[in-house]
């Protein structure tokens, strides 16, 4: 029975060191704003660590809006977007990438409803010139009933004040104006299809990326991208031993988390201690040398680096997983 014990002793020791080496057992040069590893404590909203605006549904109310319908809808022509759809009052609907459009399903509740208020499927009319078989419905969790463009759920953005606003354009990296056919609009005519229905890239310039590679930024050197080209970010008040993190709840809206990639859908990553975090919140979260990776939600397209330094905790991610241009 000793014997039995002692190498079922022996065997977990091993599997501890082991993942031990893999995340990170030298990082004691990198504890985040000098605690020891572990013992960062989470960021609190408005505290600074990640911006006192949480960027998603913080100042959109304590509920979320009752579905206001879109009546009869427009389409304008942006000289950014393309053509963009709008509601009878001018303003503009947008779409979910993590949304599904085949079947029609909606997985934007709770917060995420507050920030992004659907639009009820009564009473919408197709712009005109529009095929109206576009135009649908899609019954949400809670039973109501929320207007579809080309199968994709549509929603208005409660940052966007007046007619023509298109605030939430590119916010998450999920967020995107619908063009009259439901899919992304995008310049030239155009538009561009994604989201969880399997379509390219924003733009088209990141269709050819893998899960995670690396890019060269003129100011910040080589960086970590993500299959859209978007830059990768470290929280300098995350921990890599043991894998913490300190950005939870609003946070995570302004700091999406990078979602698990493949080992071999990377190019020029660090695959020592790439392993994914099963987040306390029950998210599983990519890291590189089990530091947790995000992205921002205010870079709106590939090769912004709108997030460095932000607040002092946020850094673009070297091949290594170091934080780039963090204070020593």
């Amino acid at each position: 029975m000793n014997t039995w014990r002692n190498a079922s002793l022996a065997v977990t020791a091993a599997a501890v060191l082991a993942l031990t080496t893999a995340c990170g057992q030298d990082q004691g040069t990198e504890t985040p704003n000098g605690q020891a590893v572990g013992a960062a404590n989470p960021a609190q909203p408005g505290s600074g660590g990640y911006g006192a605006d949480a960027g998603y549904g913080s100042d959109a109310g304590g509920e979320a809006a009752a579905a206001k319908p879109a009546g009869q809808l427009a389409v304008w022509e942006s000289k950014d977007l393309g053509k963009v759809v709008t509601d009878s009052a001018g303003f503009t609907l947008y779409r979910f990438d993590k949304d599904t459009a085949k079947p029609p399903k909606s997985n934007c509740e709770g917060d995420c409803a507050k920030a992004w208020p659907v639009v009820a499927a009564g009473g919408a009319t197709a712009a005109p010139g529009v095929d109206p078989s576009l135009i649908g419905e899609v019954t949400r969790a809670d039973g109501t009933k929320q207007l579809t463009i080309g199968g994709w759920p549509m929603y208005r953005y409660a940052k966007d004040t007046k007619a023509g606003d298109v605030n939430g354009q590119g916010v998450g990296g999920t967020w995107y104006a619908s063009a009259p056919d439901g899919k992304k609009a995008a310049p030239g005519g155009g538009a561009e299809d994604g989201g969880a229905e399997g379509g390219g890239a924003e733009g088209g310039e990141a269709a050819d990326l893998a899960g995670l590679s690396v890019r060269n930024d003129p100011k910040l050197g080589e960086i970590v991208v993500d299959k859209n080209g978007m830059t990768v970010y470290r929280f300098m008040k995350d921990s890599a031993w043991p894998m913490k993190t300190a950005c939870t709840g609003d946070c995570l809206e302004k700091w999406p988390v990078v979602e698990p990639v493949d080992k071999n859908d990377t190019v020029g990553i660090l695959k020592k201690g790439f392993v994914t975090f099963d987040r306390p919140d029950g998210i599983k979260q990519q890291t590189i040398d089990c530091w947790p990776i995000y992205t921002f939600s205010g870079d709106a397209k590939p090769g912004d680096t709108n997030g460095q330094g932000v607040g002092g905790t946020w850094y673009a991610v070297s091949p290594e997983g170091k934080p780039v241009g963090a204070p020593k």
